[in-house]
């Protein structure tokens, strides 16, 4: 890449090689022709000037010719006037004699009007052969710049030709991938068409009661599946005891118990589905409150709603939901994530399982744990009480301390101003001497030179 800066506005730009070799050739052809303007119009003009030099050196002869001519004649008129007593003695020779004189100067200046002639017409031949031969040399040199040209031109051309039909034919490969995976699209979203259609037209031939028991079955079966394997101990059952103030009960109830018969934990299930042509839409937070009351009257650990509400809900979509900050010990899960949600609270419930264990141990062996925790209670009130009134001297002992503390300080500092007043006077005492004390006092200056002069 080259950097250009343009000289009108000073803005800075770059090309690549290619446009910048094309600036460079017509930069390059510009200048060619205008300097083969400037080399033609020089060799006109200096045609001209040797023609007008030429010109003007045969007219400066010619008119000195005349001018000694003239001179000749009057020295001829002269020498008649004066010869004049013996022109008719002589006529006829002095007259044969000056033609004959006459003749020779103007064949004399013919000839040399003819050398001039031949000089001139010799000079013109050569400027005209040289100028043919600059000429000749400038064809050359353009129709050799016309040739460069054409072959670039030509060069060019066939690179972009080679350009074109390496687009085209990444087009048509392009074209081909993009009707190749437009066809797949297409015959994936028709069987997802049919699919979505199949199921539409189950649950339209199902009614709002059969819907919620095709979930409940669902997670019945999945249970099943593995009951033997992962929960051998465990109960899986309709809660089929409504209360007797709500008259309301859940779907499920899941229990799980050690070899021992202790209980590791419960689980309170409700099922929650719905055709998509409801009129009424339902919420999942429709049903924490109904649950919760469902959870506590069954004495279960956990409550889990299972629910195909809210499809669209990214929140019920990532996984599982915990809602225990609106109602404790409750989750919200897809069908998918049924087993999971079992698993997952069932391994955290083994590990206080231990805990449980030896709790019983201890309720086995008929120790008074409220009576101990009583006294524990006790002694924590007594202890905290003589804590604080502990603390309290202590904070009060500090407090003094901190006062104490705060006085020596100031003591401190009041000595070391004293012991910086002490060195100042002294710094002062040391720096007083005769000649300070006498300074501007006249009088104890004479007295000083008096006791001096007496010693």
């Amino acid at each position: 890449m080259n950097e250009i800066k343009c000289p009108k506005c000073n803005e800075k730009f770059t090309i690549d090689e290619a446009g910048y070799a094309s600036i460079v050739k017509q930069v390059r052809d510009d200048e060619f022709h205008a300097e083969l303007q400037k080399q033609e119009a020089l060799l006109k003009s200096d045609k001209a000037n040797a023609v007008k030099l030429a010109e003007a050196n045969v007219k400066n002869a010619m008119q000195e010719a005349l001018a000694e001519r003239d001179n000749e004649l009057v020295l001829i008129k002269t020498k008649l006037a004066s010869v004049n007593a013996e022109r008719d003695n002589a006529i006829s020779l002095a007259e044969q004699k000056m033609k004959n004189n006459l003749m020779d100067e103007l064949s004399k200046k013919e000839s040399e009007l003819l050398s001039i002639r031949h000089t001139m017409e010799q000079n013109e031949l050569k400027i005209k052969t040289e100028n043919d031969r600059a000429l000749h040399d400038l064809k050359n040199k353009l129709n050799a710049t016309e040739t460069e040209k054409k072959l670039a031109v030509s060069e060019a051309v066939d690179e972009v030709k080679r350009e074109c039909e390496r687009l085209r034919l990444e087009l048509q490969q392009k074209e081909m991938e993009k009707a190749s995976i437009k066809e797949r699209h297409e015959s994936e979203i028709k069987v997802r068409e049919d699919e979505i259609k199949r199921i539409n037209d189950m649950k339209a031939r199902l009614s709002t009661k059969m819907v919620g028991e095709t979930l409940e079955q669902h997670c019945q079966i999945e249970f099943n599946r593995v009951r033997a394997m992962s929960f051998p101990n465990a109960t899986f059952k309709k809660d089929n005891e409504s209360s007797a103030d709500s008259k309301s009960k859940g779907d499920f109830i899941f229990r799980d118990h050690d070899l021992d018969g202790n209980e590791i934990i419960s689980i309170m299930f409700e099922m929650k589905n719905e055709n998509d042509t409801t009129a009424t839409k339902k919420k999942n937070e429709d049903f924490y409150k109904e649950l919760d009351k469902d959870r506590r009257e069954k004495a279960c650990e956990y409550a889990v709603l299972v629910s195909l509400l809210e499809a669209d809900n990214e929140l019920y979509n990532g996984g599982i939901v915990d809602v225990s900050h609106e109602y404790p010990k409750m989750f919200v899960v897809r069908p998918q994530f049924f087993l999971p949600m079992i698993g997952l609270l069932r391994n955290a419930a083994l590990n206080a399982l231990q805990y449980k264990a030896e709790l019983a141990l201890v309720r086995t062996q008929n120790i008074d744990v409220t009576h101990f925790e009583n006294r524990l209670n006790d002694f924590r009130e007594a202890f905290g009480r003589n804590y604080r009134l502990a603390s309290e001297r202590f904070s009060d002992a500090i407090k003094n301390i901190d006062n104490s503390i705060a006085q020596l300080q100031k003591t401190k500092e009041n000595l070391l101003n004293s012991e910086n007043n002490l060195r100042l006077a002294n710094n002062k005492a040391d720096d007083l001497t005769v000649k300070k004390l006498t300074h501007n006092n006249p009088t104890m200056t004479d007295k000083f030179n008096n006791l001096k002069s007496f010693d």
